[in-house]
């Protein structure tokens, strides 16, 4: 591994559309050397999503418009190894997209905790 590719921080793709909890998540994270990309709408992070850039995806599971789990999927159909974490109230109907569940509301940690879990041992 080069030493500018050790310098890289690994990139999370957050959707969530309450700031409350996207602010918190990416300064704790961010804390943590992780880039995090905060969306708002499951329309937004597909026309962001690169699996070149993103490592990991984390969303809620109400989203307007579209719900978390089919964002999930459709992401998944662009890219199954990039991981999928769901924040979500209530289990989904389907899981078979999501890499981690997180029962909301979720404290940073174990949103972390996720993270470091799903990223060990891949190379970035």
């Amino acid at each position: 591994m080069s030493p500018s590719a050790k310098l890289q921080p690994r990139a999370v793709l957050l959707v969530d559309r309450e700031n409350r909890h996207s602010a918190t998540t990416r300064w704790f994270l961010g804390s943590f050397g992780f880039a995090v990309e905060v969306v708002r709408t499951a329309e937004e992070a597909l026309a962001r999503f690169d699996p070149a850039v993103h490592d990991v995806v984390i969303t809620a599971g109400a989203l307007p418009a579209m719900s978390g789990t089919e964002l999930a999927h459709i992401i998944k159909l662009r890219s199954s190894s990039t991981p999928v974490v769901l924040l979500s109230e209530a289990p989904p109907d389907d899981p078979s997209c999501f890499n981690w569940i997180i029962e909301d509301p979720a404290n940073a940690l174990a949103v972390k905790e996720a993270v470091d879990r799903l990223l060990a041992g891949r190379p970035k």
